[in-house]
């Protein structure tokens, strides 16, 4: 049989959270759409549907709205290699993109 140890038990370090902008424990990545004086409610509402999972015309068109009023919309948020592909085909279509979040 073994010795039997006696103290303090070694210290159990937290992990570190990604500060690098998501994608760490957890995290989510966050694409981001900023309203722009080029692009029309339909090309943007159109874009989304097109790369955005779950984004129809309709909810595409509101999306673009809450872009055009508030400025800015999270589009949609996940796993930072994903995010960075969706990231990717709207600012290649022609959308004006926030970082990455």
């Amino acid at each position: 049989m073994g010795t039997v140890e006696t103290g303090t038990p070694p210290a159990i370090r937290p992990r570190e959270r990604d500060t690098a902008g998501g994608g760490g424990y957890g995290e989510s990545t966050h694409v981001i759409v900023l309203n722009d004086n080029h692009n029309t409610f339909e090309h943007v509402a159109s874009t989304l549907a097109r790369y955005i999972p779950g984004v129809d015309r309709a909810r595409g068109m509101q999306l673009a709205n809450k872009i055009h009023n508030a400025g800015q919309a999270r589009v949609w948020s996940g796993h930072r290699e994903i995010a960075e592909l969706y990231w990717d085909q709207l600012n290649g279509a022609g959308l004006t993109m926030a970082p990455l979040a």
